[in-house]
């Protein structure tokens, strides 16, 4: 792998999805060739008929440089970059799709945020057990508080850019950085794409919260005993503890919390207003990944034993039709306990 910083790149992005065609809206203005493919057809028919993607990001423009494709053969063909731009459920089905036409002089970029459920596996680890282990040091993942609707307004955006390789790492920021989109490089992939995949977990629990009428005292709570506990458990699979400061971590739990756009959010009031989960989900065109997530996350606590008692309670109201009311006042009345763990 041998890519040069400064030229421009040929980049594929797999998956049209919202955060896929605001990553090609950005991308082109860089400069660089981009192609958007997705796995189904009407999706790219419909983009090239309305000249935006109104399924999944309507309103924004998208610039006519940008190729559109479906055929995966074509769109992989002298790729300088690719990037997996899918829910994290469909990751490793994508990467078996796609893996015949990926050499080792791509650069291959993450941007989902999920822990697959049968493995247990982070994103990055699922792309290496399809691809193989020689592909480690041209993975990144990317990650940190970035709507993808914010993103293609150009709203100033700042996130991470992390990998097994530093050098990777750095290619991939100065790619995608510009006057609107800033990429800090960090050295911790473990930390970063837990933080990134946990915090719709929280999410879910802060939208519970609005749902059911409480305020500010209630949702700051969450967000920062979910922190404690993401860090927790992060620490126990070798993380490091700065990195759920910083923009994978705090920061894009907090964005995901209280924002208008955060579809774990929305979910969570939803079901604090008493609506099922089978009906929210059958209505909902985009993906809430903390749903998944959050039985992963439930099985790692029990796996390196680690108390997460917000994703606890979460799973149960989920998954065990626990009342939403009864999940936030099991919670308050555990035994009480110092804030911090190296107090006596």
């Amino acid at each position: 792998m041998e890519q040069k910083v400064n030229k421009k790149l040929k980049i594929t992005i797999l998956g049209a999805g919202s955060w896929g065609t605001a990553l090609a809206i950005l991308l082109v203005e860089n400069k660089h060739n981009v192609i958007l493919w997705d796995f189904f057809e009407e999706n790219i028919e419909n983009i090239k008929k309305y000249g935006e993607n109104k399924k999944f990001l309507p309103g924004i423009k998208i610039d006519k440089r940008i190729i559109l494709q479906t055929n995966i053969e074509k769109s992989l063909q002298k790729t300088d970059v690719v990037i997996f731009a899918i829910p994290s459920h469909v990751i490793r089905n994508i990467v078996k799709l796609s893996k015949q036409f990926i050499n080792k002089n791509m650069i291959i970029v993450n941007v989902a945020k999920g822990i697959e459920n049968k493995t247990l596996l982070r994103m990055s680890e699922v792309i290496i057990s399809e691809l193989g282990k020689e592909y480690k040091n041209n993975i990144v993942t990317l990650s940190g508080p970035s709507h993808a609707e914010e993103v293609s307004r150009k709203i100033p955006t700042t996130i991470v850019a992390t990998g097994y390789n530093e050098n990777t790492a750095k290619i991939i920021q100065k790619t995608f950085s510009n006057k609107n989109f800033r990429i800090y490089t960090n050295c911790d992939i473990i930390g970063v794409e837990l933080g990134g995949a946990l915090k719709n977990i929280i999410a879910i629990a802060a939208g519970i919260s609005d749902g059911l009428g409480f305020g500010d005292n209630t949702k700051s709570a969450i967000m920062t005993r979910g922190l404690a506990e993401i860090t927790r458990l992060g620490v126990k699979m070798g993380a490091n503890p700065l990195t759920f400061s910083g923009l994978s971590g705090m920061g894009d739990l907090i964005t995901t919390c209280i924002s208008r756009f955060s579809r774990n959010r929305g979910l969570g009031e939803r079901i604090g207003r008493g609506e099922t989960l089978k009906d929210i989900l059958s209505t909902m065109i985009m993906v809430a990944e903390g749903v998944r997530t959050c039985i992963s996350a439930y099985c790692l606590s029990k796996k390196y034993n680690v108390e997460m008692p917000i994703t606890k309670e979460v799973y149960k109201i989920l998954f065990k039709n626990k009342k939403p009311i009864k999940g936030v006042y099991d919670l308050m009345l555990r035994e009480l306990k110092s804030e911090t763990e190296f107090c006596n």
